[in-house]
């Protein structure tokens, strides 16, 4: 039965699984290692830092991305955190009833909702920060300096690479299509 496991352990049995699988081992190492890394480092921080201040991940995210770039539209906030619309919607009313974030209207265009942090949502954010970042020397405490400037580097060239190349690569792979629908998971009932 699956249960908790270490990286070495999990590679190990990845390395068996595939056997004779001809794949790109090396790259895959890269990607599954960028969402274990990306997995242990989110719930690290949700434990260590941000619960005690009643924050999940996601609107801690979202404060940060209001906080560095000021008041913003939905929209923008939402592709910046990685989230979809309807998602931002929920956080952004919770932190909205909590006192931190307030949504006001666009001044010319009354279909777009823009949001900026309130005095007290900047206080918690200069507050949270300094013990977040501390969390972060932590997590990179085995990198010395130049490792860090290198995995940062290398892991923003993953990004560019996907953010620059990714949409011609779905076309390509989609032979035009556009891509299926997102779903939620559900699947339809089967009709009687």
């Amino acid at each position: 039965m699956p249960g908790h496991r270490s990286i070495t352990e999990a590679e190990k049995l990845a390395a068996a699984k595939l056997g004779g699988i001809p794949i790109r081992r090396e790259q895959m190492a890269v990607v599954a290692n960028i969402h274990r890394a990306a997995s242990a480092v989110r719930q690290h921080l949700e434990n260590s830092v941000l619960r005690g201040s009643d924050l999940t991940w996601t609107a801690f995210v979202v404060l940060w991305v209001v906080w560095i770039w000021g008041e913003s539209e939905t929209r923008h906030v939402a592709e910046e955190a990685g989230i979809s619309k309807g998602t931002l919607t929920g956080v952004a009313r919770t932190l909205e009833a909590r006192g931190l974030m307030r949504r006001g209207g666009h001044p010319t265009d009354g279909r777009l909702v823009l949001l900026s942090l309130t005095g007290e949502g900047e206080e918690l954010m200069r507050r949270v920060f300094p013990q977040f970042n501390e969390e972060e020397a932590f997590v990179a405490e085995q990198l010395d300096d130049d490792e860090c400037r290198s995995v940062a580097d290398g892991l923003r060239r993953v990004v560019l690479q996907v953010e620059e190349h990714g949409e011609e690569r779905r076309r390509a792979l989609l032979n035009g299509a556009e891509p299926a629908l997102r779903r939620s998971g559900r699947r339809p009932k089967p009709k009687a």
